[in-house]
């Protein structure tokens, strides 16, 4: 551990390296609109002056959906329970039974839901599954029919949200980004946050299906403005859990009741989410992964991959993320030390560990 706290300072002095701004202004602009709905072919930006299609809100057509992993699945459900026809996809067949039990058609590729439905939502893991189910062989742009509205709530980079929307755009289809915040719980109570970026005339269109499964929907402004929101809270919320942990773990060690402790900080100015309503330490809160061993929740892999996008995005905009750097570097050792698969609160059984470990004690 005390290596990695020596190595912060190299790191910090390696991401204001030269690379082209992401969230920026790109040294290479093409053609600005009024409307700035913006998207990038090959770090270029490219502005449109006008929505690929003009729609009122949609009525209750079926409803393309990819990705039933422990998010799609329930933000899929709840679109069933709205009363829309859902035809569904997955990589993993497995992954389709329940819904498909729950009266969704499912079909075998991206390609075939596009063929069929003109409103369709993907939910995936990175930004090259997302390439893949959009641009690969048996993508949705293989089928897509012009008009329909493409809504991606995955977590990626925003370059490749507007390169999506890019691709999109010359297919005739609207791409919006709108990635989510608030768990697998919140999911499944469809309680979700969504972050939606794209041309705005689309957005009321999108807002129909996205408030079936959320209980906020903002829009933050043209494609990859959503990603840009949920980099930045996924960020916060890896910095505020390492700090809860921290806090709690040094309490402890100095004979406080962990509860105690809990209820003094969530009266204090100390307060924050992973210390109220998703607290690290196991025995202090019923219904969180900490209860459960760690299982369940938002995956050590999904936040050190968040991270990473937090780090390339502050690279090529030029911006000092000191903590957020340190706290990817903490997730990364984490996925290397068997917490992978554990929820991301674990970092207090992480550093727990390290109190224990006499390798990382100094002499």
């Amino acid at each position: 551990m005390a290596a990695l706290f020596r190595g912060s300072r190299n790191l910090l002095q390696r991401f204001n390296k030269h690379v082209d701004p992401v969230l920026g202004r790109p040294q290479q602009v093409r053609k600005k609109c009024v409307d700035a709905s913006c998207i990038v072919e090959s770090h270029t930006v490219v502005w449109f002056s006008r929505p690929v299609s003009s729609r009122s809100m949609a009525s209750k057509t079926p409803v393309g959906f990819i990705g039933l992993g422990n998010m799609g699945s329930p933000m899929a459900k709840n679109l069933l329970k709205h009363g829309y026809p859902v035809i569904a996809t997955d990589v993993f067949p497995e992954s389709c039974k329940e819904l498909q039990d729950e009266g969704a058609q499912i079909l075998d590729t991206p390609a075939e839901v596009a063929d069929k439905a003109d409103r369709i939502i993907t939910m995936l893991p990175s930004s090259p599954n997302v390439v893949e189910v959009y641009t690969g062989t048996n993508g949705i742009l293989k089928k897509v029919k012009k008009g329909t509205l493409l809504i991606d709530s995955s977590t990626i980079d925003p370059l490749v949200s507007r390169e999506m929307a890019f691709a999109a755009e010359k297919m005739g289809a609207v791409f919006m980004d709108a990635p989510v915040s608030g768990g697998v719980g919140a999911a499944s109570l469809a309680k979700l946050t969504f972050m939606v970026g794209g041309v705005e005339e689309e957005y009321t269109a999108a807002q129909e299906l996205l408030t079936c499964m959320g209980a906020n929907v903002v829009y933050c402004g043209p494609v990859g403005t959503g990603q840009a929101a949920k980099i930045c809270n996924n960020m916060l919320l890896a910095i505020g859990m390492i700090g809860t942990a921290e806090t709690m773990n040094l309490g402890i060690r100095l004979g406080l009741d962990p509860k105690l402790l809990v209820q003094i900080l969530n009266m204090s100015s100390g307060r924050c989410w992973s210390s109220d309503t998703y607290n690290p330490v196991p025995g202090v809160m019923e219904g969180v992964p900490s209860a459960n061993n760690y299982q369940g929740g938002f995956g050590t892999t999904l936040m050190a991959k968040d991270l990473g996008l937090a780090q390339h995005t502050a690279t090529n905009t030029k911006t000092s993320i000191p903590l957020g750097s340190l706290a990817h570097q903490i997730y990364r050792i984490m996925c290397a030390r068997g917490y992978a698969n554990k929820d991301f609160s674990s970092v207090f059984q992480f550093l727990r560990e390290q109190d224990e470990d006499p390798e990382t004690k100094g002499d």
